[in-house]
Parts: structure tokens; C-alpha cells; sequence
């Protein structure tokens, strides 16, 4: 539920904003709100919960220690963590090459984001404008900014998967 709420919420109050910027529209923006921050937190917390079932069955608190670990690439310290570390690692990559197989669709949405906000830089109000140039701006960041954090993320939980199987019982 946390993990649903942390991701659904900010979402929602995000992409709301988008369409307060760009329609004026306080009943557009509410309504995206309520639809796009439970369904966007729902379907985060689903997909990590299959991609990490073992997360399930572990405290709060020994979750939190075993992510931020494993994204820092650090030893967890614990040798009853350390098989939690290595199913982790394994989630952040199967997760990732789940992504890559998006990537595709990604290039052909941003050419489409690149034409509509030329379109409405010609032709649209300033709300909309600003926002047709961000969205293109978030599809930029997802093309070059984000596959260099997630490389680095996955060579951070390779070393912590390495140290975790070198402990006790890492497995």
C-alpha cells in the first residue's frame, strides 16, 4: 500500500499539473488526479510485487535495508539478508530489460511529442505550448538521461548481489 501511495500520488500531482497548465482546468486537473494516481500506484506496487515476490514475507525494515544496499551497491551486513539482496538485484534487472524492449515505442512517441509541440508553437495558446515543450523535454530525459541511471543503478546492485553471495549464507 505505501509503495503504491509513494509512486501513485506524486504521479497524479504531476501529470494534474499538465493539465492545469494547459487547459486552466480545475476539474480536468482533479479528475486525472483521482483516475492516474490509484491506477499508476497500483500498477507499481503489482509490478514489483511480481518481479520481487520475496519482498511480501520481509519486515519494513529489512526491505528498506536490502534497497538501499543493493542501489548503493553496498554489503548489506546481515548474512540473513543477503539471498534478499540477490533476488533484488535480480528484479532491478529483469525489470530493466523488461524497459528496453520499450524503447521503440518511446522514439516514435517522442517524434509524435516533437511535431504536436511544433504544431502548437505555432498554432496553440501559451498553456499549451508550455506544455506540449515539456512533455517533450520528460520523452528527451527518458531517452538520454535515464538509461545512464539505470546502468549505473544495475552495476550498483551487481556489487551488492557479489558481496551478498560472498557472505555466510548468501547463497
Amino acid at each position: 500500500m505505501r509503495r503504491a501511495v509513494g509512486t501513485g500520488l506524486p504521479a497524479g500531482v504531476f501529470f494534474a499539473a499538465f493539465v492545469l497548465v494547459e487547459s486552466g482546468s480545475w476539474p480536468g486537473a482533479a479528475v486525472v488526479f483521482l483516475v492516474l494516481s490509484p491506477l499508476h500506484g497500483i500498477r507499481t506496487a503489482r509490478r514489483m510485487g511480481r518481479v520481487w515476490p520475496e519482498a511480501g514475507d520481509m519486515a519494513a525494515a529489512d526491505r528498506a535495508a536490502v534497497v538501499r544496499a543493493t542501489r548503493r551497491g553496498e554489503d548489506i551486513g546481515d548474512p540473513r539478508l543477503a539471498p534478499a539482496v540477490d533476488a533484488y538485484a535480480g528484479a532491478l534487472r529483469r525489470t530493466a530489460e523488461e524497459d528496453r524492449l520499450r524503447r521503440p515505442v518511446v522514439l516514435l512517441l517522442t517524434a509524435l511529442a516533437v511535431g504536436l509541440a511544433v504544431y502548437d508553437t505555432l498554432t496553440a495558446p501559451t498553456g499549451e505550448v508550455v506544455s506540449s515543450w515539456l512533455v517533450v523535454g520528460l520523452f528527451l530525459a527518458d531517452i538520454v538521461w535515464w538509461p545512464r541511471c539505470r546502468d549505473r543503478l544495475l552495476a550498483r546492485a551487481r556489487q551488492a548481489r557479489r558481496a551478498a553471495r560472498r557472505a555466510p549464507d548468501g547463497g
